[in-house]
C-alpha cells in the first residue's frame, strides 16, 4: 500500500517532526491542528477565533488531499476547558452535515503555544 505525505501552504507548517497529513490507501490521517494563522503562525488569544481557524486549517488539508470535511470519519478533540464544549458543538454543526462523523473530546492540562483547542482528523476517500 502506498504512503503519501500531504502538505499545503494554506495550513500552518509543521512545527516539529511530523507531517500535516499522511495518506495511506484511501485513509488520510491529519495531524492535530491548533488555531495558528498559516501566514503569520500566530495563535489567537480566544477559543472562538482559535476554533474557527482550526476548522479552516483542517479544510485546507482536506482539500490538499482531494477531499472535503464531508470525508472526515473521526475527529479527536483536545480542549483545555470543557466549558468550551457547547461552543465546540456549535462550530461542528456549522461546518459539518449529517450524518456526523465519530468524535472524541477530552480535556487536557495544556496545549502547545497556549492553544485552547486542538483537533486531529481521519478522512476516508472513496
Amino acid at each position: 500500500m502506498s504512503r503519501q505525505t500531504i502538505q499545503t501552504d494554506k495550513a500552518p507548517a509543521a512545527v516539529g517532526s511530523y507531517s500535516q497529513a499522511v495518506k495511506v490507501g484511501n485513509t488520510v490521517y491529519i495531524s492535530g491542528q491548533l488555531g495558528f494563522d498559516p501566514e503569520t503562525m500566530e495563535i489567537a488569544p480566544d477559543f472562538a477565533t482559535q476554533s474557527k481557524q482550526v476548522f479552516e486549517n483542517i479544510k485546507a488539508i482536506c482539500e490538499a488531499a482531494g477531499a472535503t470535511l464531508d470525508d472526515v470519519v473521526k475527529f479527536n478533540v483536545s480542549l483545555t476547558d470543557l466549558n468550551d464544549f457547547a461552543a465546540l458543538n456549535e462550530l461542528f454543526v456549522a461546518n459539518l452535515s449529517k450524518p456526523y462523523p465519530a468524535r472524541a473530546v477530552v480535556q487536557v492540562a495544556a496545549l502547545p503555544k497556549g492553544g485552547s483547542v486542538e483537533i486531529e482528523s481521519i478522512l476516508y476517500i472513496e
